[in-house]
């Protein structure tokens, strides 16, 4: 199951995208599928076509995990 993530790269906009699976800390590469910037729009510095690009892992600051649809239905903020 896909994860979306939000990948912050060194000097650049973060981008949303989405993982097949989260980087182990082995890897040396993260491949992003849909990038886009987190407004939805095109990163200016990809053609309009692409739709995966692979990211190496020294040029990333960290990686933000978004929850899914199910986990927020789960999870709710409960007022009493």
């Amino acid at each position: 199951m896909a994860q979306t993530v939000i990948v912050h790269i060194s000097n650049e906009d973060p981008i949303v995208g989405e993982v097949d699976e989260l980087p182990s800390p082995t890897d040396t590469l993260v491949t992003i599928h849909s990038p886009r910037r987190r407004d939805g729009k095109d990163v200016h510095y990809l053609q309009n076509s692409v739709v995966t690009i692979i990211w190496p892992v020294s040029q990333i600051s960290f990686i933000e995990v978004l929850p899914s649809q199910v986990e927020e239905e789960i999870i709710g903020f409960v007022r009493e």
